[in-house]
């Protein structure tokens, strides 16, 4: 059987993934999400963006944001030139 959708995917490269979460994280959160990028937005969202190499990796993410017991708002994958529209980044 064929799968088409992931026929697509080269697992040998990390994908690119934008979680965003309700409020700002301050400066110190940086180091604990791996070398994601943390962009602060103006409408008070956080946008962490960076390469993601499975989806054990993504739930890792994931859980850590659930830990932070702050409002995750979505997450999306995205072409890597997508990904650069910050608004704040540090």
């Amino acid at each position: 059987m064929s799968n088409k959708a992931n026929s697509q995917i080269d697992s040998s490269q990390a994908l690119t993934y934008q979680i965003r979460i309700e409020g700002h994280l301050g400066l110190p959160w940086t180091d604990w999400f791996e070398g994601l990028t943390v962009t602060l937005e103006g409408n008070g969202d956080t946008l962490l963006t960076g390469p993601v190499i499975d989806q054990a990796a993504l739930y890792g993410l994931l859980k850590k944001v659930r830990d932070l017991a702050m409002p995750l708002v979505s997450v999306i994958r995205v072409k890597p030139v997508e990904a650069d529209v910050p608004d704040v980044k540090w």
